[in-house]
């Protein structure tokens, strides 16, 4: 069993006295100092005060027992959460950069340092290249960790590379797993296999390449969102046969080692596949010590959506972000022979001959012998019959399961194309893949369509055209119906996500040694890759967050988070409030306070600013104790008997019991020119609130005011679910804007 604890912050004058105390503290257990010594993976001493062991189950719970450890926790594996997108949100308009935009004033997130535990980085991709990059800062640390067979080379844009695998490699042990040879020629390199890590970097803080593509597809110049920072790739992620996991071990060790090396943004396109208490996981604990030492920590909100509470992030220190679209996709249409024209998503490498009707069957017609209808409609491994599939466009039925896995089927049963039609549940989703034939995915209504045909006619028949690349879509943004939504399972009083940004079918940079589909079956390789997912939205907002320190140094973790926060729209671009993509009204609990609008974030007016001492008192109106809360802090911290969440001085704003009247408190600073900001109230449905004061005057920059804002249950509407609204701020030209989510007890 490996297990993590962690205690009191040490002292960085003596970090051999910590690890010695490590040694004495597992030794005191286990017999002995040298038996300690053997069984400790990490020992984390700079910042995070704890270590990983070899326990096993009695050892861990004794453990957990000691005055001095505030948790105990199993080595957990984290799953990774996986360009015109900056046209869209507006830093650039048609490949030209107006003077105005945030890359211009904050100079493209020169001379700051991004770092990215992922699944580390290939190097040699253009987008990691030092043309125009300045020199490495003073300030940094790090390293560019070698190999002996596969060298990593940084430059003054990737100037640090670093792997953690102790973790992992206990992980195999307790399975008793042994690794094939590919596998285990990547366990000891930064070198990125897999893909994931290159290009979730690249969207932070990749340079300009111009002339990047997906197969011809969405050409133009790509870039990340501080295309002129510094970059620091961390390896923490491992394969496990196609199943990339990232171990609490290793992530806690690359956050030790970042924290050190002098990052400025780390960004985690990685996670749980369910919540879990702030200091039973090593993300949360990790980014806690990386806000503290003054770093922005951003997160993916996960990819298990639509349903309600599986937004796995709910710390209120790190910047968890949801996805949503851009105004751009890739399209392909059907003609079937009754002249019915359908749209659909596809990035496939291939195409059909223009013009050419090719025989349409299902897959239920086509299955093969001693196999159900049903399995060969979904078009799942060995249902297919060939002799029926050979020559014809074949239909599929998708159900949120790898439609590129299907396309593979449909291609060995040899079909010559694939129309992939969504099942009742799957709805509007529609994904432009990289499929290794043509493929023409479908929604639910245009499927009926389909199949009503097939059922129809005695000689079905269709044509599938290539690729197009579509812009000035509308409506967008909608939310992705992958991206995890709350309510906050921990901590329901604060409202998780914080922000959406865009993470469906983003183009980026990719590693040379993986296929573009992860199909072992798949030799192409690629420059450039569109993924969606959390893990793509995620980056952007690092990308952004390292723009917003360029231009604010002296601002917080907490003032740039509010920032990002507070001038975010929740309308998209036909100015209605923001869908899905089932086109059905969304709420803060998919896209938290909305879409980012970085031009807007660079001069938010007013924060919502945070100390270390502030998350002090929320771990302990959380419920722990001041005991446990002391080991954090590298002072003595007394909670507040009067501190409640109602006070917790958070960019939005969450009241889950409303059974009475409720007062919540919260401070702005003013981070603009001085001036008098006058609010304005949304109420939810069956609330009323009231600002006091209703207006605040600021006559300096720095000047901090409080307000009250009293949330009362009405007697009439009172609703069981939640129900949203908001609160604004405004001077007329900087709108502060903060969701409000309410239930009634």
């Amino acid at each position: 069993m490996g297990a993590h604890s962690h205690g009191p912050n040490p002292s960085p004058v003596d970090l051999e006295s910590v690890t010695t105390s490590h040694y004495t503290l597992l030794g005191s257990y286990l017999g002995s100092d040298e038996k300690a010594k053997d069984a400790i993976l990490y020992s984390y001493t700079r910042h995070i005060n704890g270590l990983t062991a070899i326990l096993d189950d009695a050892e861990a719970a004794e453990i957990a027992k000691h005055p001095d450890v505030v948790s105990v926790f199993l080595n957990n594996g984290k799953k990774l959460h996986t360009t015109r997108s900056w046209d869209f949100l507006r830093l650039e308009r048609n490949g030209v950069i107006p003077s105005k935009s945030i890359w211009n004033k904050a100079r493209y997130g020169e001379d700051i340092i991004i770092g990215n535990l992922d699944t580390g980085i290939w190097p040699e991709s253009m987008s990691f290249s030092d043309e125009g990059i300045g020199h490495v800062p003073l300030k940094w640390q790090g390293i560019c960790q070698h190999c002996v067979k596969d060298k990593v080379h940084c430059n003054r844009k990737l100037i640090g590379a670093r792997y953690f695998n102790k973790g992992y490699a206990a992980y195999l042990k307790t399975k008793n797993s042994t690794l094939s040879p590919i596998h285990n020629s990547t366990l000891f390199t930064t070198r990125d296999y897999v893909g994931h890590g290159t290009y979730t970097l690249s969207i932070a803080g990749g340079n300009f390449v111009r002339g990047a593509n997906v197969f011809g597809n969405g050409n133009g110049t790509a870039k990340g969102g501080s295309p002129k920072a510094h970059v620091a790739a961390y390896k923490v992620c491992w394969p496990p046969v196609g199943n990339e996991e990232c171990y609490d071990a290793d992530i806690l060790a690359a956050f030790e080692a970042s924290i050190s090396d002098g990052v400025d943004v780390l960004s985690l396109s990685i996670g749980n596949d369910k919540p879990m208490e702030f200091f039973k996981e090593a993300i949360s604990i990790g980014a806690f010590h990386a806000v503290k030492n003054g770093i922005v920590a951003v997160t993916s909100a996960g990819n298990s959506g639509p349903d309600p509470g599986t937004v796995w992030d709910s710390s209120p220190w790190t910047l968890t972000v949801g996805a949503s679209t851009i105004d751009r996709e890739f399209t392909t249409y059907v003609a079937l022979g009754n002249k019915k024209h359908l749209k659909g998503g596809s990035l496939s490498s291939k195409a059909l001959p223009s013009n050419k009707f090719y025989p349409l069957t299902g897959g239920a017609n086509a299955k093969a012998a001693k196999v159900s209808a049903l399995d060969a409609l979904y078009c799942k491994p060995g249902a297919l019959d060939p002799k029926k599939v050979k020559g014809k466009i074949l239909v599929c039925l998708w159900k949120e399961m790898t439609s590129i896995e299907m396309g593979e089927q449909a291609a060995l049963a040899g079909a010559v194309g694939m129309i992939l039609a969504n099942d009742i549940e799957s709805g509007n989703r529609v994904n432009a893949d990289l499929h290794v034939l043509p493929v023409s995915h479908i929604t639910y209504n245009d499927g009926k369509l389909v199949l009503d045909y097939l059922n129809s006619s005695k000689n079905p028949m269709a044509y599938m055209t290539g690729v197009k690349t579509e812009v000035g879509v509308r409506p967008a943004p909608l939310m992705a119906s992958f991206s995890s939504r709350g309510p906050n399972t921990i901590e329901p009083a604060i409202l998780k996500p914080d922000i959406t940004a865009p993470g469906v079918d983003i183009i980026a940079a990719y590693s040379k040694a993986a296929p573009p589909t992860y199909l072992t079956s798949d030799t192409r390789r690629v420059s450039f890759i569109a993924q969606s997912g959390t893990s793509t939205s995620c980056p952007h907002v690092s990308g952004i967050a390292g723009l917003l320190k360029t231009l604010h140094p002296d601002w917080s973790p907490a003032a740039i988070k509010s920032a990002i926060m507070t001038t975010a729209r929740a309308r998209d671009n036909n100015m209605e409030p923001m869908l899905n993509s089932s086109m059905k009204r969304e709420t803060p609990f998919a896209y938290g306070a909305g879409h980012i609008r970085p031009n807007r974030a660079m001069d938010p007016g007013l924060v919502y600013d945070l100390t270390i001492d502030d998350y002090l008192d929320f771990l302990c109106a959380h419920g722990y104790n001041q005991t446990l809360v002391r080991k954090f802090s590298d002072k003595p911290h007394k909670c507040s008997k009067s501190f409640t969440m109602a006070n917790f001085n958070y960019p939005s704003i969450a009241v889950p019991n409303l059974s009475k009247s409720v007062i919540v408190t919260r401070k702005l600073k003013n981070v603009g020119t001085p001036g008098t900001y006058k609010a304005y109230v949304k109420a939810p449905i069956g609330v009323s609130i009231y600002v006091k004061p209703k207006s605040l005057k600021f006559d300096r920059i720095g000047e901090e005011k409080r307000f009250k804002i009293v949330v009362k249950p009405k007697a009439v509407g009172k609703s069981k679910d939640y129900v949203f609204g908001h609160l604004k701020w405004s001077d007329g030209k900087h709108f502060v804007r903060s969701p409000i989510v309410v239930k009634h007890k």
